[in-house]
């Protein structure tokens, strides 16, 4: 961990402007809220089109060259796709001159401009906030948008490294409890995108609903509505077994990880119904 807590720069396409108490520019916070989300939403320009495209994708953030490196540090955003695919197509034509060494920077000036430009979306919904009225209604919430320039990975190394950390992303060691690695085929198949990041924000809500001082002054509608906040958390269920599968048990691995990651989900969710972000009043 950093001595001291890094902290993204606040430019005028990254800086939280409505309810900015719950902006946070920390990279552990915003790498945090990306890594632990399971699908990102990842928005470029592609030529001769007059709409930007969003396409949902899985990443992963990481350090090839400093694989000990913590959420608080700079790290890159590892993307996958399928070779051929329109946005792989634009970010190799926009690769050139820039280097394969995945080396990270916040704020990386100059070496950032080499790519293709990406913002990249990633949301998490916590609680339903319930309030007196349908205006003061919320969400509990933890979102980050990430802005920075896409290359191709070609070392080998670093593409073994990235698909590892993407697969791992999904289920924690299930790379190892597979068959690898990928064979040629599959690597062929399979491009590597590394996004170094020039900046990026969160804005975060957590806590119980906010009314207006006329209406919790109203014995009457005080009496009548129901105020509070529905955790809302993602569930691992079951797991299913597949077709083909021959292995009797599901692997300790993935059960263990399985029955954590739902009590953790579900105690965050919980936490964050009642615990402000912020000690004082931010809106609803």
């Amino acid at each position: 961990m950093p001595i001291r807590e890094l902290q993204y720069p606040v430019e005028p396409y990254n800086k939280v402007n409505r309810l900015k108490e719950r902006a946070n520019y920390a990279l552990e916070t915003i790498h945090q809220i990306v890594n632990s989300c399971p699908i990102l939403h990842v928005s470029f320009q592609a030529p001769n089109s007059p709409f930007p495209v969003v396409l949902p994708m899985i990443g992963q953030m990481g350090s090839f060259s400093r694989p000990s490196a913590d959420l608080g540090d700079v790290l890159d955003l590892y993307l996958h796709g399928y070779v051929s695919s329109r946005m792989m197509k634009i970010a190799r034509s926009s690769s050139s001159g820039a280097s394969s060494e995945g080396t990270g920077a916040a704020g990386a000036g100059e070496e950032a401009e080499a790519g293709l430009p990406l913002t990249v979306a990633a949301s998490h919904l916590d609680g339903l906030v319930l309030a007196l009225t349908p205006n003061a209604h919320s969400y509990n919430y933890r979102s980050a948008v990430l802005f920075g320039r896409a290359t191709m990975v070609t070392d080998p190394a670093e593409r073994l490294y990235a698909m590892e950390l993407v697969t791992d992303s999904v289920v924690p060691g299930r790379w190892p409890h597979t068959r690898v690695p990928p064979n040629a085929a599959e690597l062929q198949s399979t491009s590597i995108l590394r996004v170094r990041i020039v900046s990026g924000s969160a804005k975060i809500r957590s806590g119980p609903p906010h009314d207006e001082r006329g209406d919790m002054e109203d014995e009457a509608l005080l009496d009548r509505v129901w105020t509070g906040v529905v955790p809302v958390h993602t569930v691992m269920g079951e797991p299913v077994a597949g077709g083909y599968n021959r292995v009797g048990e599901v692997p300790g691995y993935l059960e263990e990880w399985r029955k954590e990651a739902n009590k953790d989900a579900e105690e965050f969710a919980r936490e964050a119904a009642v615990k402000e972000v912020d000690s004082k009043k931010v809106g609803n």
